[in-house]
């Protein structure tokens, strides 16, 4: 069991901004920008890499959702993040999406 998964359970507690069948999003309690969000879906996958075919359209879904709490946030630029192992940057193995905004963010990152 993961952090994340005891974020969807209820059992931690999490500053939700976005809620719906497949996914939650929330504040990331150790933000990289001024606005720093989390993207997950209810379904636990450990990895991008590890997504099925099946997967497809929840994937399209936090894309979607990305986009839509980025906007609620105010943020016009934003940048979305997967990271896909702990080789990237991956400490939580349960898929996830960082939406980061609210500074110049730059090229290439880390």
């Amino acid at each position: 069991m993961t952090i994340f998964s005891k974020v969807i359970s209820g059992e931690l507690p999490s500053d939700k901004v976005y809620e719906d069948d497949q996914c939650i999003a929330f504040r990331d309690i150790a933000p990289q920008a001024p606005t720093h969000i989390l993207v997950i879906p209810r379904k636990a996958i450990s990895r991008l890499s590890e997504a099925e075919a099946s997967d497809g359209p929840l994937l399209g879904h936090l894309l979607l959702v990305a986009a839509r709490v980025a906007k609620s946030e105010g943020l016009h630029d934003s940048r979305l993040v997967i990271n896909d192992g702990a080789g990237a940057g991956q400490t939580v193995f349960h898929l996830h999406v960082h939406v980061l905004g609210g500074r110049s963010l730059t090229w290439p990152p880390g």
